[in-house]
């Protein structure tokens, strides 16, 4: 029986009642949650897949609004992290669809939590670091995954299964030098939108194992300048990669239990990430730093203060961003003048 609410999808051949079924128990996990993420989280949640994990770092930002769909102002203004504001407007669109939210760096220790149960993951992210991670998590649990970036008018989409098609390791070898970031070049929403839609559609045929219907090249466009280009990479599959090869070692699984300290690229912004597993305790922070400043805001996942010309804002999962400096060492000290010494 055809349902009201995704009666137009059932209703397209390929899908029908028993894939609408299938969907339905079917689990992906997003990765980041900005303008990729945020649009395809949407898609999902009204295409009814059962279950959604989305996993960010970042909170809602004015900048974000041109581009992040799901975001208002009231969540600039409330300094939400991006995965609750997601999920409390994801759960207004469909009630039917279970969301998990995690306000988490994605990292070598944490990454395995994340993957329990997923059908598919989502690549959504803005740095080759974390991409490498969802490849090799990918690659050791047999998950497939579908790789997604734009920057300016550009996006670039690729659907990676695990023993079948080459891995991201195996198309760009080590970590490449990011070089153009939305912050840097800028971005336009149109862009963002095909790489979604692409991003969905192969989303659809793996989850409704119709894999053969998969695009199986590299596909990347400009809208701007009117080009598009799917290149077939099946030959640069390696058989010594360390990553999807015979004898995978998995290089960025490997865990580090020291403190990390991050530039964010074209932000103006360190991040440092203190040691796994442990966490801030966000009330006594306020309390302790209402001595050196007034200006700050707190809710149940942040607090943010201001001590000119630096911004920090202090997650509970014991990370710190420090906007108005891209130098580590003065990120260092500052944390350890304000944040450590404290906690």
């Amino acid at each position: 029986m055809i349902t009201e609410r995704y009666s137009r999808q059932e209703r397209f051949g390929p899908i029908g009642i028993q894939g609408q079924a299938i969907l339905k128990k079917k689990h992906v996990l997003i990765i980041g949650m900005g303008a990729l993420g945020s649009s395809l989280s949407e898609m999902l949640t009204r295409s009814g897949i059962g279950t959604i994990t989305i996993v960010d770092r970042d909170y809602v930002d004015l900048s974000n609004l041109q581009r992040q769909t799901l975001y208002t102002e009231q969540d600039v203004r409330e300094t939400l992290p991006k995965v609750i504001a997601a999920k409390n407007r994801l759960e207004q669109i469909n009630s039917e669809v279970t969301i998990h939210a995690q306000v988490s760096d994605v990292t070598a220790d944490n990454i395995f939590s994340f993957v329990e149960q997923v059908d598919l993951i989502f690549d959504a992210t803005d740095n080759f670091e974390t991409r490498f991670l969802i490849n090799d998590i990918s690659q050791k649990h047999h998950i497939p995954w579908i790789y997604g970036a734009c920057v300016g008018s550009y996006g670039v989409t690729y659907s990676i299964l695990p023993t079948i098609t080459p891995c991201l390791r195996c198309l760009l070898g080590d970590e490449p030098i990011s070089s153009e970031t939305c912050d840097t070049a800028g971005i336009i929403a149109p862009a963002v939108q095909v790489v979604v839609s692409e991003q969905v559609t192969e989303a659809f045929k793996i989850l409704l194992d119709q894999t053969e219907h998969l695009r199986q090249k590299l596909y990347s466009f400009d809208v701007w300048k009117n080009e598009v280009s799917s290149i077939g990479v099946r030959h640069l599959k390696k058989e010594d990669c360390p990553s999807c090869g015979p004898d995978a070692t998995y290089p960025t699984l490997q865990t580090d239990d020291g403190a990390k300290i991050t530039v964010l690229c074209g932000r103006d912004t360190v991040q440092i990430r203190t040691r796994p597993h442990q966490e801030f305790d966000l009330t006594r922070l306020q309390q302790l730093l209402k001595k050196e400043t007034k200006h700050m805001h707190a809710n149940d996942y942040l607090l943010t203060f201001k001590l000119n010309p630096y911004r920090f804002v202090v997650f509970r999962d014991g990370r710190v961003l420090i906007h108005g400096t891209h130098d580590k060492e003065v990120a260092k000290d500052l944390y350890h003048k304000y944040i450590a010494i404290y906690n």
